[in-house]
């Protein structure tokens, strides 16, 4: 798997391009001083914070991300709806409970996806990653990780769960190729 870290001198070349541009617009000139200077920062500042950040898995497949941000979109709007039908209700019968979701995901980052895309969609909530890495004795993988999961109005876990392995983590591993 390839990792974000695969240039020497622009670790992260779009958040140098990100960076420069930043700094033209607050800058709000284009002259020889500001290029020169912008782009020294934007090659200088991923070089010194390199060190300090976690490698994380590429974004192999960008459209296929594209397609999913669209996804969440709707999710999110169409949840809405339900949760406010749900509350307003006459008979507000709620069924809250907790979750696991098991994980096939093993990289940081699109785990945080997965929790966040859980958690901005109504009616559930991400509530912890477990086992945690770090609490486990040194040099132990976890074997298993899991999403525990608060839902609103849980009517089939089973249901559930199969549907966000489906509709979430499978496009997320396509995504990062994990």
């Amino acid at each position: 798997m390839r990792l974000q870290a695969r240039y020497k001198w622009l670790p992260t070349p779009f958040r140098s391009i990100l960076l420069f541009a930043v700094w033209l617009l607050l800058n709000n000139s284009v002259s020889a001083g500001h290029l020169i200077l912008g782009a020294v920062l934007a090659i200088v500042i991923p070089l010194v914070i390199a060190p300090f950040r976690t490698a994380q898995p590429l974004i192999l497949r960008p459209g296929l991300a594209t397609k999913q941000l669209f996804i969440v979109l709707w999710d999110i709007i169409t949840a809405n709806v339900e949760v406010a039908f749900k509350i307003l209700a006459p008979t507000k019968r709620l069924r809250p409970g907790f979750i696991k979701v098991p994980l096939d995901l093993e990289h940081e980052l699109p785990i945080t996806m997965l929790a966040s895309t859980v958690s901005l969609t109504p009616g559930t909530v991400s509530a912890e990653v477990y086992p945690i890495p770090e609490s486990l004795p040194k040099g132990e993988v976890p074997t298993q990780r899991f999403l525990l999961i608060h839902v609103l109005d849980l009517d089939d876990e089973q249901a559930l769960i199969e549907t966000i392995k489906r509709r979430y983590e499978a496009p997320l591993k396509e995504i990062f190729q994990c």
